[in-house]
């Protein structure tokens, strides 16, 4: 992969600073960047984009802080995030001039390029990344790595002790090219937004027992196109894996498992009797001491995920 740094100069022209090279080779390959200050922070809103006391609107719609969805419209580098672009004309322009001039590094916006950088803080997450995720494009960082998946999902901090997810509404910076091919984003990533650190509670004790339930039937999937044979072993195999994780992991797993068999059913004109299925996956991740509420968002949150994807 060749740098821009590797290409002649035209000598007539005043060099570019560094950083914004850096920038316009990733903007060419597809990664919406903008610069980052001293501390690896966003440049501050400019002034029209201040939503002020008294001083009128933002030019981005009053919503400095980009809580909105939307890109940013200002000239100017404001908004974090937001405000990270591919167009050459913008990051060359001399609204961005100054704060190219005053960058210490290069940040890049990877929900924008359809992206999920996996951020591991020391090298304790990075070995338990090692043991737990799947390979994937790996690069060093101050302290760690960032993996990085392709696909896009939510962003969220500390999801567990020293990992951050950077993907939508985030920014991350960019360290350099990093090893390795980049791989699909898997739904145990996904999971981690979930922000379970273990199963059981400080005493060990299960936090809830859910009522007897009604099982999975053909009289409760009168549109499902697969056979019971299927959809049993399906479940049987998933609610295995589930309790399977009696110390760390269950909600995550059940997680993971609620989206497998919804997406099993997407071609279903339905019903197919999914809540039953997921009723039985919240029961198995409670007998193994996930908090009933908790099991219950998860497995919500797997169903949805297919849904959201679907439309």
């Amino acid at each position: 992969m060749t740098h821009p740094t590797d290409f002649p100069r035209d000598l007539n022209r005043p060099a570019l600073p560094a950083n914004l090279q850096n920038a316009l080779w990733l903007a060419g390959l597809g990664l919406p960047v903008l610069p980052l200050r001293e501390g690896k922070l966003p440049f501050g809103n400019c002034s029209a984009c201040i939503s002020s006391k008294g001083a009128g609107p933002c030019m981005c719609g009053d919503r400095p802080n980009m809580k909105f969805a939307g890109p940013c419209h200002c000239p100017a580098p404001c908004h974090g995030w937001a405000a990270a672009t591919t167009d050459p004309d913008i990051l060359t322009g001399p609204a961005w001039a100054t704060a190219w001039r005053q960058a210490v590094a290069v940040a890049y916006h990877p929900g924008g390029a359809h992206l999920t950088v996996v951020d591991l803080d020391n090298p304790d997450v990075v070995a338990w990344a090692r043991r737990t995720l799947p390979a994937t494009k790996a690069v060093a960082t101050t302290r760690g790595e960032h993996w990085i998946y392709r696909g896009a999902m939510q962003s969220a901090n500390k999801v567990r002790p020293g990992v951050d997810i950077k993907s939508l509404k985030s920014y991350a910076r960019w360290y350099g090219p990093g090893t390795g091919p980049i791989t699909a984003l898997p739904d145990v990533v996904r999971a981690l937004v979930l922000r379970e650190d273990s199963t059981r509670s400080p005493r060990g004790e299960v936090d809830s027992s859910s009522p007897a339930r009604a099982t999975w039937d053909r009289s409760v999937a009168t549109g499902c196109r697969h056979n019971d044979t299927f959809v049993r072993t399906g479940l049987t195999r998933g609610l295995a894996r589930i309790a399977a994780c009696p110390e760390q992991g269950a909600g995550s797993t059940a997680y993971g498992v609620a989206r497998f068999l919804a997406n099993q059913h997407t071609t279903c004109p339905g019903p197919c009797g999914l809540e039953i299925l997921g009723d039985q996956i919240i029961d198995v991740a409670v007998s193994v001491g996930v908090p009933e509420a908790y099991a219950a968002r998860a497995v919500a949150n797997g169903f949805n995920a297919v849904a959201v994807r679907a439309s």
